[in-house]
């Protein structure tokens, strides 16, 4: 059966924002405080954010790929650490994600069915591009999209923790050793960083194949 593991990265700038959605986000804001946290979570929803990478990578062969925007920046594409790493703007993206994932028969998440998957789709949608797979199938099921944040939860039976310290403890290589976190994508997106957040992206694909390993072997 052929796998691949996929992450996305987002990225959004409140400011950016007609003054009606930025109402529309705010209208809830109990206080100043509130209202920070919110104008710092709109990459969060794909009305708000946007796609700025999206990694894959066949966990049996270690090959992956990397399709990622680089606004205003010359970078030509390359390969490293296993991986191709492509400059697109987020449609291009989109187009190439859903082109390469039509081949694969599973996919592997780490919380893709609350996160990755809806906002692919609706960030597609936005694009006008259309899907070539339902990244969201029944959910208690693990025949075609193996959602470990699932599966390490027992489906809600026991408490969530994030990648990192699921890496962590099972002494897997954390993607946030290098100092990024998807807290700091959009400030990152912002300052221009573009490789910086491509890596991270591929760092946590690899991080989340280790995790299947585990898993597969000694959970499932």
């Amino acid at each position: 059966m052929s796998r691949v593991v996929f992450d996305i990265e987002t990225a959004g700038d409140f400011e950016s924002l007609d003054k009606e959605t930025q109402d529309y986000f705010l209208k809830h804001a109990k206080d100043e405080q509130d209202r920070e946290e919110i104008k710092k979570s709109v990459n969060l929803w794909p009305f708000s954010g946007e796609i700025v990478a999206i990694s894959l990578l066949n966990p049996e062969s270690g090959k992956g790929k990397v399709f990622f925007q680089a606004p205003n920046q010359k970078i030509e594409n390359f390969s490293e650490d296993g991986a191709d790493f492509e400059v697109s703007a987020e449609k291009k993206i989109l187009e190439k994600f859903w082109q390469n994932i039509k081949s694969y028969n599973q996919i592997i998440t780490f919380n893709g069915r609350c996160f990755d998957c809806p906002y692919i789709a609706l960030r597609s949608a936005v694009h006008k591009v259309r899907s070539t797979k339902n990244l969201m199938p029944p959910r208690f099921s693990a025949d075609f999209h193996i959602d470990l944040m699932d599966q390490l939860t027992f489906y809600g039976a026991f408490r969530k923790f994030s990648l990192d310290l699921y890496c962590r403890s099972l002494g897997i290589k954390s993607p946030k050793i290098g100092g990024i976190s998807g807290e700091k994508v959009s400030e990152y997106f912002k300052e221009g960083k573009y490789l910086e957040i491509a890596r991270y992206c591929l760092a946590d694909v690899k991080a989340t194949a280790e995790l299947y390993s585990r898993w597969i072997e000694y959970i499932a």
